[in-house]
């Protein structure tokens, strides 16, 4: 993995880039006590499994069992390879970097990076055009006189693609951009007469991923053009379901207040962060998914949501409410005034009054939900208002802070005159009703991984995991265990004992995140950094290795001769010799309950 690169140059970029830093990029880490522990950015959670140790230099998730160092972070979060995963860590340290030859080994990720760079390309010229030529001067003269200053300009890279057919088509075939490539990445539509601009005679909003890699346009006509908004579809780098805009520049504003701010679209988002809201983000015209949950829950744990005020945007701000709320966030909804949605508010009010009147004041789930369910009621109707007040009881029911649901039921009781123990009583039934809902579904929903890892690991699995991790840390114990010759049961630890050998004899130092870039089986990476995340006293007794060994070596010659036992059986049953067969069978069944005891279970 790493042959072609310098050990040395591994161990610069290694040292120039800290764990920590670079996964707090992709994921929200708290520390508690030695180590940094978050939500697995490798498989959807809602209780942190996924540690981070800063004094070695390795990740690893005690839920999924996703492991590694720095480069096999980057490697497994991008689905990039070891050299690129090193030329990015590399640029990102300012370090030179040149690897003769290198060329993307996945033909399908070369594939994808050739969409990315034609898109950067393509948002380079767009903005271009935009700012500084006579074709530019109408949509640049259009977004000023929409309020757009030219400072977001330049900040969200808008640009215009003029009236052409085959202007874009013409400039990236120059660049060895295959037509064929380019309609599969969507910046070209066919047609009978061949290849031609997807984008014409429109404004351009370039989206970006996590990475700020350009990935996809939105483009908005000038004049009576249709569609008025046109998109690009998805591809292999653009998947709508896992893109929020803005959330590359949002994502360290974000980390920092702990909050994002979610809108409907990006001109929203735009106005907002002229408005100094600078933690704006917004989904690409779909409804908010699992994994635009997984994104926001590892940089925040409050999302204050600020979606229009018609009935559309009202239902959808509930929806996502619910969202949120169930996934564990803390959440505020912000209520704009009939008719007006942010962008315009913020255009027509203002930065400071949009902060202050909206953003401020953004109302709390239950709040929110009582003035949902409040719309078009008529409390002359008492049938309306037992409806209204049902209603509200079951949002409460799905606060899980006891204080928060009593404070509600009384504002209720006091409004309509009603019992407030009657209401507890109620409310108790729903809450612990949909408890039990949610204890069965989550019962139904446990990982293979939750349940193997709540099996109890065998006396000896646990001796071997330790003189492992033991020897990770001492090159002396590895030359000594070497001499025991083939000493582990579990194959997998003797292959990672056999690599650790060949590691310390071509002269490598004892550092395991060194190690993990030894290993080319992601699956052997997994098990070394589990093993080495043990909490193990640096110095182990000369009596405890020694013990070690031995109970390893027992259960060893037990395996052996169990083995040997089954060969005689199985010759002794082709001779039908019974009496012999039934001998070896009484032999191995001793030999197994001995074996037992000595795998007592810790």
């Amino acid at each position: 993995m790493g042959q072609r690169i310098s050990e040395d140059k591994v161990n610069l970029i290694r040292e120039k880039n800290d764990i920590v830093d670079v996964v707090s990029e992709y994921v929200q880490l708290k520390k508690q006590g030695r180590n940094y522990f978050g939500l697995c950015p490798f498989h959807g959670e809602s209780t942190p499994s996924f540690s981070v140790a800063a004094d070695k230099q390795i990740f690893h998730c005690f839920g999924c069992g996703a492991g590694g160092n720095v480069f096999t972070f980057l490697m497994d979060i991008e689905g990039i390879s070891f050299v690129e995963a090193a030329k990015k860590l590399a640029d990102k340290a300012t370090i030179i970097l040149e690897v003769d030859g290198f060329q993307p080994v996945n033909k399908q990720h070369s594939q994808e990076e050739k969409m990315v760079e034609a898109h950067d390309l393509l948002r380079k010229l767009y903005h271009h055009v935009l700012l500084n030529t006579d074709l530019g001067q109408e949509p640049l003269n259009y977004l000023l006189s929409r309020g757009f200053a030219n400072d977001s300009i330049k900040k969200f890279q808008i640009g215009y693609a003029f009236n052409s057919w085959d202007y874009v088509k013409n400039f990236l075939d120059k660049r060895g951009f295959s037509p064929e490539l380019m309609e599969q990445a969507g910046l070209l539509v066919k047609s009978e007469s061949g290849f031609g601009d997807r984008f014409r005679h429109r404004i351009m909003f370039p989206i970006f991923d996590q990475q700020g890699r350009t990935i996809a346009f939105s483009g908005r006509a000038l004049g009576d053009g249709n569609p008025k908004y046109l998109n690009s579809p998805e591809t292999p780098i653009f998947n709508k379901s896992k893109i929020l805009y803005n959330f590359h520049n949002a994502r360290p504003i974000i980390r920092r207040q702990n909050t994002a701010i979610l809108f409907e679209g990006f001109a929203d988002v735009i106005a907002a962060d002229e408005a100094s809201v600078e933690n704006s983000v917004a989904t690409m015209g779909t409804s908010l998914t699992v994994e635009h949950l997984q994104i926001l829950k590892r940089t925040s744990k409050k999302v204050i949501i600020c979606y229009d005020t018609d009935n559309a945007g009202i239902q959808a701000a509930s929806r996502t409410s619910d969202m949120l709320q169930q996934a564990g966030f803390q959440v505020l909804i912000c209520v704009m005034p009939e008719g007006y949605d942010p962008d315009d508010y913020i255009k027509k009010f203002g930065a400071e009054k949009f902060q202050k009147e909206i953003v401020a004041a953004a109302r709390s789930f239950i709040s929110f939900k009582m003035f949902v369910h409040r719309r078009g009621k008529n409390f002359a109707n008492e049938g309306e208002k037992m409806v209204y007040i049902e209603s509200i009881l079951e949002e409460i029911a799905k606060v899980q802070n006891i204080v928060e649901r009593e404070f509600y039921l009384k504002l209720i009781a006091d409004e309509f005159g009603l019992s407030l123990n009657t209401l507890l009583k109620q409310e108790e039934k729903i809450f612990s009703q949909n408890k039990k809902t949610d204890q069965h579904l989550q019962q139904n929903r446990i990982p293979d991984y939750f349940v193997k890892a709540r099996k109890l690991k065998p006396a000896y699995q646990i001796a071997e995991e330790n003189l492992i991790s033991f020897m990770l840390k001492d090159k002396a114990l590895t030359e000594r265990i070497q001499q025991e010759g083939q000493l582990f049961n579990i194959e997998v630890h003797q292959q990672i004992a056999n690599l650790l050998i060949r590691f310390f004899n071509e002269g490598h130092s004892n550092e395991v995140s060194l190690f993990i870039n030894y290993l080319d089986d992601a699956s052997l990476r997994t098990i070394v950094t589990e093993i080495e995340m043990k909490s193990l006293q640096t110095e182990p007794s000369e009596q405890e290795i020694n013990d070690y060994i031995a109970q390893i070596k027992d259960i060893y010659q037990m395996n052996q001769l169990i083995k040997q036992k089954e060969f005689d059986l199985g010759e002794a049953e082709r001779l039908q010799d019974l009496q012999m067969a039934a001998q070896i069978g009484l032999e191995i069944v001793r030999i197994k309950k001995s074996l037992g005891k000595s795998n007592r279970r810790e």
